[in-house]
């Protein structure tokens, strides 16, 4: 599939942005977290900042941007209209708050509730987004049991990291949230393996001789393609990257992903102040990179059965 690079970053920032509510929401409200009002202006306006812009370039993705209400109205059946839904509902309750936690220094009772459910509606809106690729069944790399729990896995892992480097400037040592940090790199990295082991592995079920029922007369192959130029689903579903670019960055992905920001979150769980600090802020802007070439390959590694059509031979 062709990866364009606003659907990139709007999985991306999306996913990092409402984990980090959910944190926020529960860490907030079970009293885990610094109490300090600057502490949460900041943290809550970071992930306003992603999960906001997150969803507006995915309106931009859209053919008629003006349109995008219009996604809202099929919460019936689309999972694409239920994360819709589901984030503009978040948005509420976090709102709540976060004015009692910034202006009136409050984060239980009501207000505590109100963390609670937003976190709750931030968990919604990343599971749904995850369905949105893994319900698709034309594309067997996204319609799999890895799609959604790497979505949770690595969305966590990044708002973690942040939370990370976030706490440190309140509280020099902040040894829980470094070390859940650290632990949640190692799963998602995990995840990631299953997932490529899983797509290098297995093929769709989907071939050439069952796309055109044609296999009971013998070995089938294309004749003709269908089109003599490049059209709309050669460009979008037919987009192909070869093997050794996706070893590549695959290495990319589990160095600058997973490996960098592992060792730089345990040393900084190690030496505290503000040599944590640094680590710790670095370790985010590595994951920030490894998590862009992650995504990048998530939608170039998927091959739609439509192309099956165009001579492919399996997808």
């Amino acid at each position: 599939m062709h990866p364009a690079l606003s659907i990139v970053f709007f999985t991306t920032a999306s996913g990092a942005g409402f984990s980090l509510f959910l944190l926020l929401g529960l860490g907030g409200a079970l009293d885990l977290l610094p109490s300090s009002s600057g502490f949460g202006l900041a943290a809550l306006a970071l992930a306003a900042l992603l999960a906001a812009g997150g969803l507006a370039s995915s309106a931009f993705h859209l053919g008629r941007p003006e349109r995008a209400w219009r996604a809202f109205s099929q919460w019936r059946s689309s999972w694409l209209s239920r994360e819709g839904v589901f984030s503009v509902l978040t948005f509420l309750p976090a709102a709540i708050f976060g004015i009692g936690w910034v202006f009136f220094g409050i984060r239980s009772g009501l207000v505590g509730l109100c963390g609670i459910l937003a976190a709750v509606l931030a968990a919604a809106t990343i599971y749904c987004t995850g369905m949105i690729y893994a319900s698709l069944r034309p594309v067997h790399q996204w319609h799999n049991p890895w799609v959604v729990p790497n979505y949770f896995a690595l969305g966590l892992m990044s708002a973690l990291l942040i939370l990370d480097f976030l706490v440190r400037l309140w509280e020099p040592r902040a040894p829980g949230v470094a070390a859940a940090a650290a632990i949640l790199v190692i799963v998602a990295w995990w995840l990631k393996e299953g997932y490529w082991r899983s797509i290098d592995t297995t093929s769709a079920r989907s071939t050439v001789a069952s796309a055109t029922l044609l296999g009971s007369r013998g070995k089938v192959r294309m004749l003709e393609p269908p089109h003599t130029e490049e059209n709309y689903l050669l460009k979008e579903m037919g987009f192909a990257i070869a093997r050794k670019h996706r070893a590549r960055l695959r290495g990319i992905v589990r160095l600058a992903g997973f490996a960098l920001p592992a060792l730089l979150t345990l040393f900084a769980l190690s030496v505290g102040g503000v040599i944590g600090v640094v680590a710790a802020g670095l370790a985010v802007a590595s994951a920030g990179l490894g998590l862009v070439a992650e995504r990048w390959l998530f939608f170039a590694e998927a091959k739609h059965t439509v192309m099956l059509y165009y001579g492919a031979e399996a997808v």
